[in-house]
Order: C-alpha cells, then structure tokens, then sequence
C-alpha cells in the first residue's frame, strides 16, 4: 500500500515537473525564482501546494480560497473557449459549469450538515480542482455524464413543463404589476388634480 502511493506521488511529481517547464509566464516566474534560490521549481509549486492545503485546513478565509480556486481558473479558461475555435473545449467547460451549479445547490441545502465535516473546505477544493483537471478521468465529465446527464434525460419533459409555468407565470406577475403601476400613477395623478 505504502509502495503504490510512493509510486503515485512520483507519477504527479513527474507530471507536475512537466507542467512546470513549459512555455508560459507563470513558469517563467518560477524560473527566475528557481535561479535565485537555487531551488528546483517543482519543489517551490510543491512548497505553494503544501502551504495551500494546510491554509485550507485551518486557515482563515478558506471558505473564500476554495472558492477562488474552484472559480477563478475555470473562469478563465471558459473564457479563452468562448473565445476559441474548438468547439470540444467549450463542452468541457460547459459541462464543469453545469457540475459545479448542482453541487453547489446540493451544498446550499445540505450546509447545515456539512458544517461538521472535518477539513471541508479542503475537501471541497480537492473535488473542485479533480472536476476541472485536464485529464480524461476528470470530476465534471464522470459525474455529468454518469449521473447528471441520464437524470435530466428521465425527467426532460417534466422540467420543461416546470420551467413553461414558471414563463407563464412570471408573464401573469409582470402584467400584473404593470397594470398595478398605471393604477397607482393615475391614482396619484387624480389625487394630485384634486389638491391643486
């Protein structure tokens, strides 16, 4: 057991490696660190993650990291597959998007439990970072397309029915209250020839 995840964490320290000399300026900043220091960047962004994990045990604003993290890249690089050509990267981050809303409802209403789980913020991080890694195994693609996908297919016809009502009544409250405006401006007005 010990051996394997020995085995794995030399995987992602070689993958990490990887990452971390390719062309961009977040490496080239830890290039120029690397250089200074003397030490290896790999274990500079292993230093960041380490600090980050124990920040998102106990630290304070680790509500807000987690956010941050499970927000602001994935943001990014939606916005970037707006922007593209690939069609193929807009899904992907169609569908992180549409895995990030339902867990975030399904947080909304079960905080009160949730508010007990040792390191939740962490774990919460965790899941976000595994739904957005570039891998083919990632979070948001094995979740949608085993659970959330065949769910709203069964029940398709009855959400559409759902969201139709809830047009048409929205419709029924904005004519409503349109129709209580113009009462009310000609009330005022009528009120107002009356004082003069």
């Amino acid at each position: 057991m010990a051996e394997a995840v020995s085995q794995h964490f030399e995987n992602f320290k070689s993958r990490l490696d990887k990452v971390l000399h390719e062309k961009n300026k977040l490496n080239d900043f830890l290039e120029k660190i690397e250089q200074k220091t003397g030490v290896r960047r790999l274990y500079i962004a292993l230093g960041f993650i380490a600090i980050i994990v124990l920040w998102l045990m106990v630290g304070y604003g680790s509500q807000f990291l987690c956010n941050f993290i499970g927000f602001i890249y994935p943001a990014y690089a939606s916005v970037k597959a707006i922007e593209g050509h690939d069609k193929e990267d807009d899904t992907k981050w169609l569908t992180y998007w549409v895995v990030y809303s339902v867990f975030s409802l399904v947080e909304f209403f079960s905080d009160i439990f949730l508010f007990w789980i040792p390191f939740y913020w962490l774990l919460k991080c965790i899941f976000l970072v595994w739904c957005f890694l570039p891998v083919q195994w990632n979070g948001s693609h094995t979740l949608y397309y085993r659970f959330i996908r065949p769910f709203i297919l069964r029940h398709q016809d009855r959400i559409d029915t759902a969201l139709d009502k809830a047009k048409e009544a929205v419709s029924e409250a904005k004519e409503l209250a349109g129709d209580m405006a113009k009462d009310e401006a000609f009330r005022r007005l009528a009120n107002s020839g009356k004082n003069d």
